[in-house]
């Protein structure tokens, strides 16, 4: 039976923690059913996959606010007409391909067809073009298609790309021999697809076609195909093609061996090559590409949620928890038919428990010495572009910002005995974070897939990257029911048949427990925080230290 939103927010507040009598607050328990019936509701087809500038945004932010209402927290967005609003407006350039992309290759007078989403996926020009049309562009291997002074790496030894297509490989040239310039198997930065576009554009190229090998990338071509060939989003750049190539998109592994082939061209002998100091780029002969199609681009605002508990000491001074709301939307039908991408788990989940959280920090009496703020971030999915909005232009400064906890996805099965973040910084945060971790029996297990890049693919990067202690908190593998080996199967399993998939859907079977006890987790650790003079910083040697420096000189 479906029940309205109404009723909905009214038990959430009925299932809210209780508090000490005397006053002190203890650790709130949280309602695994309650954070059920919210993963249920936002990733139901009635949200239609909460797409980003789609009537299932307009959908998705109201009920939001409904919850938050409801749930007795203040509206902590930017302010309008002398008053705080629940939302901060998130221009962005929103752009989509019209009809299907023709793209071949022109080798020795045979044309080869890549159709999209098969061979090839095209994303949406993102430097402004309305029509892409390139005749004939020369292909050139370039490698990991890195520039990096500091390393002394320059994968493109001054060649002149411009009008050209780039034909890179995914991650760090470390990745398959685990040491070297780049620091072994963490990927850096440099291994980001986004930074191959980047670069791309730098050197002047007409086009970037990144390698897709599912080791590296860490997901399979279904995530590509699913994540790309739809409506692209960026942030309004003021030189959009300095950060953008017209051109950018994937092709599959084989593709790109069979053209290396008809070109004369060893793929992983060549691949090695890239591995050293010494690569130099490679044209692939008699080869010539060539697409075509009508980009139909716009700006428009899309929408973070914030909500807040004022502080009632530093009110100055936030604590910030973030999750963000958006998925995929309406796509590509799968082998069923189903074309809603419903993003359950990602991140139906960790909005639920984001949610959650604000609705504890609103009852705990006495309120907390800072304030405490709750974001729900737009377009996440293309490109973590509601927080970096956020982060460039913050409602409330970033100096003043004591920390930022992220979920991107929540336990929606059983206990785990261990909890990890997104990649494998050095901070204060996370050793806050390992201190109260232990209150419930975990122990920290570091990332066990620094390759994958994870660090630079949630929310908290964007708030990282300018300072800000942030980490993105994820449960563990090793769970109470069935150890290492059955999260292990749990989590190869959903990377394979449901992210970013149709199939991501909310399951009544779900026990919830795991993410039920990693919220008292999370909430212990944003309490205390919220109740402490303390300005968590990332380690001497991190990148970004500099930056947190400066804004604590900027606090005085």
């Amino acid at each position: 039976m479906r029940r309205s939103f109404l009723a909905i927010a009214l038990c959430a507040a009925i299932a809210a923690p209780a508090y000490a009598a005397n006053g002190s607050k203890a650790t709130p328990t949280f309602d695994p059913k309650s954070i059920s019936n919210d993963i249920r509701v936002l990733s139901s087809d009635a949200f239609e996959g909460r797409g980003p500038a789609t009537r299932a945004e307009t959908k998705t932010v109201d009920w939001l606010i409904a919850q938050l209402k409801a749930g007795g927290l203040k509206p902590g967005g930017t302010m309008v007409n002398g008053k705080r609003a629940w939302t901060q407006d998130v221009p962005l350039l929103r752009s989509e391909i019209s009809g299907s992309p023709q793209a071949s290759v022109d080798a020795d007078g045979k044309q080869i067809v890549l159709a999209q989403g098969e061979q090839i996926a095209i994303r949406s020009a993102l430097d402004g073009s309305k029509r892409v049309d390139i005749h004939d562009a020369p292909l050139v291997f370039v490698g990991y298609g890195v520039k990096a002074p500091e390393r002394q790496w320059d994968d493109f030894k001054g060649a002149d790309l411009r009008g050209k297509i780039l034909v890179v490989l995914v991650n760090d040239p470390d990745f398959e021999t685990g040491h070297g310039d780049f620091g072994g198997k963490a990927m850096t930065y440099y291994g980001r697809w986004t930074y191959k576009y980047e670069e791309g554009a730098r050197q002047g190229a007409a086009g970037v076609l990144v390698v897709h090998e599912t080791k590296p990338a860490s997901y399979g071509w279904q995530t590509v195909r699913n994540s790309n060939t739809n409506t692209m989003f960026d942030v309004v750049r003021d030189h959009p093609k300095e950060t953008h190539p017209q051109l950018e998109g994937w092709i599959q592994r084989d593709v790109a061996v069979d053209l290396f082939k008809r070109a004369g061209l060893d793929f992983d002998a060549l691949k090695k090559q890239a591995q050293t100091r010494g690569f130099k780029p490679v044209e692939l002969k008699g080869e010539r590409f060539s697409a075509k199609y009508a980009v139909d681009s716009k700006v428009i605002t899309s929408h973070n949620v914030i909500a807040m508990v004022p502080g009632r000491s530093h009110p100055d001074e936030m604590v910030m928890y973030s999750a963000h709301w958006d998925h995929l939307g309406i796509g590509a039908p799968d082998a069923k038919g189903d074309r809603i991408y419903n993003g359950a788990v990602d991140n139906a989940s960790g909005t639920a428990g984001v949610l959650a959280l604000a609705r504890a920090f609103a009852k705990a009496k006495p309120a907390p010495e800072r304030s405490v703020g709750f974001l729900f971030v737009t377009a996440e999915e293309k490109g973590l572009l509601g927080s970096e909005y956020y982060a460039s232009k913050p409602v409330y400064p970033l100096g003043k910002t004591v920390g930022v906890i992220n979920i991107d996805g929540l336990n929606v099965e059983g206990p785990t005995r261990d909890f990890t973040i997104s990649g494998s910084a050095k901070l204060g945060l996370l050793d806050d974070l390992v201190a109260t971790a232990k209150r419930w029996g975990m122990t920290y297990a570091p990332d066990a897939h620094p390759e994958a890049g994870m660090f630079f693919r949630s929310d908290h990067f964007s708030f990282a990257k300018r300072g800000v202690p942030a980490v993105s908190f994820e449960a563990g593998e090793d769970m109470l029911d069935g150890g290492a080996a059955a999260g292990r199967k749990l989590s190869e399993d959903y990377t394979r048949d449901r992210y970013h998939q149709p199939a991501d859907e909310w399951e009544a079977s779900w026990p919830l427990t795991g993410g039920a006890r990693d919220l008292r987790v999370v909430y212990a650790l944003g309490w205390k925080l919220a109740n402490s003079r303390e300005w968590p910083n990332w380690s001497q040697d991190s990148e970004f230290r500099a930056a947190r420096d400066k804004s604590a000189k900027d606090r005085k």
